[in-house]
């Protein structure tokens, strides 16, 4: 599993997976995931559009995640997974804990709306 980083404008920062989010491929980016989502109250969009496969670990990572994130003034949300990803995610109920958005650009927009940028 990959992960990358870019600083979008008004301060959201977009995280891309890419890769399985399996045991294998959540433990190696599990480090810097967390780091970039529990230790600032930032507002983060989280690219699951090349994720490929999504396991239990993956899920309790993300879960674990947000609310590190939201306790400390931050907001995560997933945006374009792919459709079997996707059913995953709704199936499990994750979309009620994590806001779910068909694209990084509908992500955004909602991050505008409720931020007053």
């Amino acid at each position: 599993m990959e992960l990358t980083t870019e600083d979008l404008p008004d301060g959201v920062q977009k995280i891309v997976l890419s890769g399985r989010m399996d045991s294998a491929g959540t433990q190696s980016i599990e480090v810097l995931f967390a780091s970039l989502t529990t230790t600032r109250p930032a507002q983060i969009i989280v690219d699951f559009s090349r994720v490929s496969f999504l396991a239990s670990v993956g899920i309790r990572r993300l879960v674990s995640n947000a609310k590190s994130l939201s306790r400390c003034g931050g907001r995560m949300v997933l945006a374009g997974p792919q459709p079997l990803v996707e059913e995953v995610l709704k199936l499990g109920g994750i979309d009620s804990l994590i806001p779910l958005y068909s694209n990084v650009d509908a992500a955004r927009a909602d991050f505008k709306s409720t931020t007053g940028g």
